[in-house]
């Protein structure tokens, strides 16, 4: 893995923005190209089950296509725990593929940074669900670490904390609070 500065860059696009689970020198707004946020993994384990699987978000690769998040900048000293951290948490199910890429900084710097994307050739991958599916499926779910409306909602909020704007996961939200009341 590249240090830079001494530090180790990880991005976060989903629950790593509200939940790192990880101690860190920096973390700042960052700019990804090439990649969009999108409910396109079944979650067999933290958001649903196997017999009723949920959604979790991943970054889906798309030509155009930009996804805000956040940087987090974790010491070059605590690094190869806070990988193996996030190996366990992210690759539980092998649908995630651990890569490298170039972000930007709010800030104007450019980094490279660890981030998760999913693999479209996964089982698990499920890009294209309309946004009616992904509500009905997202406002029924559960899984080990709690509801898929949670994860969903503490995200937008996050997001919407931070000044990141995603209109699509704000009028699913919208869905989902419609269909669980």
């Amino acid at each position: 893995m590249e240090r830079q500065d001494g530090k180790i860059w990880v991005f976060g696009y989903g629950s790593l923005i509200w939940e790192p689970g990880f101690g860190h020198d920096e973390r700042a707004i960052a700019r990804l190209d090439g990649w969009h946020r999108s409910f396109c993994m079944r979650s067999i384990h933290h958001r649903g089950s196997p017999e009723a699987p949920g959604l979790v978000l991943a970054l889906d690769a798309a030509p155009g296509a930009v996804c805000h998040g956040v940087a987090f900048a974790v010491p070059e000293a605590e690094g190869t725990a806070v990988l193996d951290y996030l190996r366990a948490r992210e690759l539980i199910s092998a649908a995630y593929l651990e890569t490298v890429l170039p972000l930007a900084l709010a800030d104007g710097r450019r980094v490279e940074a660890v981030a998760y994307v999913i693999d479209p050739d996964h089982e698990q991958y499920c890009g294209g669900l309309s946004a009616s599916e992904q509500a009905q499926i997202i406002a029924g779910a559960h899984g080990g670490r709690g509801s898929n409306a949670d994860y969903l909602f503490n995200t937008a909020a996050h997001l919407a904390k931070l000044g990141i704007e995603d209109p699509e996961l704000t009028a699913l939200a919208v869905r989902v609070r419609a269909l669980i009341g």
